[in-house]
């Protein structure tokens, strides 16, 4: 058995949204609707942008309430994707810096979900 995981994030407007992760993760999603979009990121994991309004069980966080995370093998690979979240004008909420666990830097998609680069340390 092979299964499949998925990251679920919810979203204000999946189409919106499904614009944005088109753009940063230079690839068209598998599926897309007005309530949901759904990338594949690798052979077993997806990503999937789910109208906020529409989960159910109703969604009890605060809109961005959840980050994801890109290891990486380098410094600086992590300053390449700092570079290309700038040159596609995606908010950057903390430049590369070197932290306890690594060295990190996060942008913002559209509903403020963090996604962090970052090489993990040691």
């Amino acid at each position: 058995m092979n299964p499949k995981h998925f990251v679920l994030l919810y979203v204000a407007q999946p189409e919106a949204s499904a614009r944005f992760y088109t753009r940063l993760l230079g690839r068209e999603p598998v599926e897309n609707s007005p309530t949901f979009a759904l990338f594949a990121l690798t052979d077993q994991l997806m990503l999937g942008l789910w109208k906020r309004d529409g989960v159910q069980p109703a969604a009890t966080s605060e809109p961005g309430a959840s980050e994801l995370c890109i290891a990486l093998p380098s410094d600086q690979e992590v300053d390449a994707f700092h570079a290309r979240w700038r040159e596609l004008g995606v908010p950057v909420a903390q430049a590369p810096t070197r932290m306890d666990f690594g060295y990190t830097c996060v942008a913002l998609d559209p509903d403020g979900h963090r996604l962090r680069a970052f090489t993990p340390a040691g």
